[in-house]
């Protein structure tokens, strides 16, 4: 369950994470300005994937946004500290183009760590029925 909960949490992340970068990038942003897009990006596509399943389930908005807050938030930041901060660690990663095997190799080793770095801490957060767990109820 625990790695199930983070691959649905990188998704979204990846889908935020991955339109941030490619907009700082293609646009010439700071490294500074160009992350703080793809963290938001990244919050943004991983509550709203959450919810999606939630209120498929019949659930409401308001409720639907306090599941995915209260599932996903520890998730998404251990993975978005953890990946960017790969990205930033990557010699030349966030200043090679879009068109670059660094860049691109960069972003999937990164999303590569923050999985294998944010199992354990869903696993954690599933065992004392926090994280995932919250939202569980309502996946089918």
């Amino acid at each position: 369950m625990a790695a199930s909960a983070t691959l649905h949490c990188l998704t979204g992340c990846a889908i935020g994470e991955v339109l941030g970068m490619v907009i700082g990038t293609a646009l010439g942003w700071s490294n500074v300005a160009t992350i703080v897009l793809a963290v938001a990006l990244a919050f943004f596509f991983g509550y709203a994937l959450s919810m999606r399943g939630i209120m498929r389930a019949g659930v409401g908005f308001k409720q639907a946004l306090k599941v995915a807050l209260a599932a996903d938030t520890i998730s998404i930041t251990v993975m978005e500290i953890v990946d960017n901060g790969v990205m930033v660690v990557v010699p030349g990663a966030m200043e090679a183009p879009l068109n670059s095997l660094l860049f691109w190799g960069a972003l999937a080793f990164a999303f590569a760590v923050a999985f294998v770095i944010t199992v354990p801490v869903n696993k954690w957060l599933i065992s004392r029925g926090r994280g995932h767990a919250v939202a569980h109820a309502y996946h089918h």
